[in-house]
Order: structure tokens, then sequence, then C-alpha cells
């Protein structure tokens, strides 16, 4: 997206742009320099790309935490979500454009791509007990929370007579 386009023409959002839009390409070129950039990088760049683009709600109950991503046009089965390093829950997805015969594009309006967020669950949450649910276009994901601990009752040491 360009955002000149928009009317916002500044230095640091056209430096923005083609840092996020160079993903796509394997090399850059910046004047006499061309120089091949990682497949690391392009991987981070396409995951912030990614992140930054997908949409997501986390509400608190009494209960569990639910956290609610956009995830227009993909089927349950298309929708990864994981838990990593412990207390990161990652959910993403892609969504491809469906190429059809004889149809040519006079607007393409709708995100295709990667979808994807991370979110670091709070300590209390209960890991084993995830539930996810994919219902027009939006995934909820539901973490129950574990009871909180019971108060440490205080260890009584009996006193010998010497």
């Amino acid at each position: 997206m360009d955002l000149r386009f928009m009317g916002i023409d500044h230095p640091l959002f056209d430096t923005l742009y083609h840092i996020l839009d160079d993903d796509e390409q394997d090399t850059t070129d910046t004047g006499n320099t061309k120089r091949n950039k990682s497949r690391h990088e392009r991987r981070y760049v396409r995951d912030a790309k990614a992140m930054a683009t997908t949409a997501a709600d986390v509400k608190e109950y009494p209960n569990a935490y639910v956290f609610v991503v956009d995830m227009p046009g993909l089927k349950s089965g298309d929708i990864k979500v994981q838990v990593e390093d412990g207390n990161v829950l990652v959910v993403n997805g892609e969504r491809k454009r469906e190429e059809e015969e004889g149809v040519k594009y006079l607007s393409m309006g709708r995100k295709v791509g990667r979808f994807l967020k991370k979110f670091v669950v709070p300590e209390n949450a209960n890991l084993e007990n995830i539930k996810a649910v994919c219902q027009d276009g939006v995934l909820s994901v539901t973490v129950e929370k574990l009871p909180p601990p019971e108060p440490k009752k205080p260890k009584t040491i009996e006193v010998q007579i010497a």
C-alpha cells in the first residue's frame, strides 16, 4: 500500500513502505550495490508485516482468557494454534488469492497472505486446556485460568526437651 496515495507523504512512512514492501523481493538495489537479503531477514519482515496487519482482541473473564483474532476467508483447517516457548500463544494461517480462468481483477482490496498473532499468556493460564473455535471468519481461542494457589499453612516444628 502506497501511503502517498492516502495523502501521507513523509520520509519515515516512505522508508517503512519500502522496507515492508521489499520482503517479497529477493534482492534490493541500492545505487550500484546489489545486496541479497538473507532468508531469515525476509521471514522476519514478512512475519512483522503479518503481525501488524492481523486484528485481534484479548479479553479477560473471571475463569478464562479469550483471544479473538480476525481470520477472514480462512477455513478452520487453514488455521494453526500453537503454544511456543512455554507461554506464547501463536495463531497463524494463510489466505491465498483464488485464481479463476478468464477472470480479471478490477480492484483487489481484500487481504491475502499470512495472518499471524503472538500473545504472551499470563502465568495463571492453564495451557493444558485450550479451546479454539472459528466462526464467520473470527477465531476465538479460550484459555482457562488455573485456580489460585492455596495459601501456605504455617509449618509447626515440635520443640524437644533437652
